[in-house]
């Protein structure tokens, strides 16, 4: 028989949390610790992750055709974020670069390594990819949306870069590709915990608040160049307005803008063509009809 003391104990007990509820503050703060831990001991390795399952499929796919030309395998490649961040380390690689140089942009890349190795790499990649994949089912949608965004900077930030710079629109294309990279491989990430794959608006908040600074240290391990890892800094983060395009920074900022904010995974109820981020399309409005047909070429690519 249950004493007083034992009765009462079981009367004021909290009920068990809701599962669903999402987390905020410091409830997260045990999560998140643990999810930089493990970030910062997988980035020491090998990091393959998967960005789109439809990309990595396509991709495949595409590849295990032996007959496929150079300039097709060069424009397939070239709109996977996380496969051409590593062709880019595999060319600027010791084994590659014996001479020091560095392969600024993705053609570059490809013209060093060869259309052997290229083949053959973007395809082990994707392999690896859609091993993951099946886990962030659960986030398809979101994936999605953030891979068309990452096409769409990526348009925006070669057209800025022709219309307004010097800058070789090559490399500002790449670094507007993975200016998000962060953001996939936390989303990679947040599929490996139990607690978080019932709260997808925790996930996105999770994702909103770390992507920039893991996607630098991602880049970083990825042996990306420093100017394109520089320029993704900070790119979510509000700037005074400014309609003058003169960095690779500015470049990525703009074009990230430019794709539109409800495209983004963290913003895609936001109306683009309000308040500052608005000032800022309104700007460059002349440029979006060639941003859209150029992101259509680009996302032509797998239909």
């Amino acid at each position: 028989m249950k004493t007083n003391e034992e009765q009462d104990q079981e009367q004021i007990q909290e009920p068990e949390p809701d599962p669903t509820v999402d987390k905020f503050g410091e409830a997260l703060n045990a999560t998140r610790f643990r999810m930089l831990e493990d970030i910062a001991r997988e980035l020491a390795g090998d990091v393959v992750f998967p960005t789109y399952f439809d990309a990595a499929l396509r991709l495949r796919k595409e590849l295990q055709n032996p007959d496929l030309p150079t300039a097709r395998i060069a424009k397939i490649v070239g709109i996977e974020p996380l496969t051409a961040a590593k062709l880019m380390q595999l060319a600027n690689s010791a084994y590659y670069s014996r001479d020091g140089s560095k392969a600024k942009d993705l053609r570059a890349a490809i013209n060093r390594l060869g259309v052997d190795v290229v083949r053959t790499t973007a395809l082990a990649i994707a392999m690896a990819q859609l091993l993951h994949s099946k886990d962030m089912a659960i986030f398809g949608n979101l994936a999605g949306a953030l891979w068309d965004h990452s096409i769409r900077t990526a348009a925006a930030a070669r057209i800025l870069a022709r219309t307004y710079t010097r800058i070789n629109p090559d490399e500002a294309l790449l670094a507007g590709l993975v200016h998000d990279l962060g953001a996939f491989y936390m989303l990679y990430r947040a599929v490996q915990y139990p607690e978080l794959l019932l709260r997808p608006d925790t996930v996105k908040y999770i994702i909103m608040r770390w992507h920039e600074g893991v996607g630098v240290t991602l880049l970083n391990a990825l042996g990306m160049p420093e100017e394109i890892v520089n320029a993704t800094i900070d790119h979510d983060q509000p700037r005074p307005i400014s309609t003058t395009v003169r960095t690779l920074s500015d470049i990525v900022y703009v074009g990230n803008i430019i794709a539109g904010t409800h495209f983004e995974w963290s913003r895609q109820d936001t109306d683009p063509d309000a308040g500052d981020a608005g000032s800022v399309r309104q700007s460059f409005k002349d440029l979006l009809p060639e941003v859209e047909a150029d992101t259509m070429e680009m996302l032509s690519v797998f239909k």
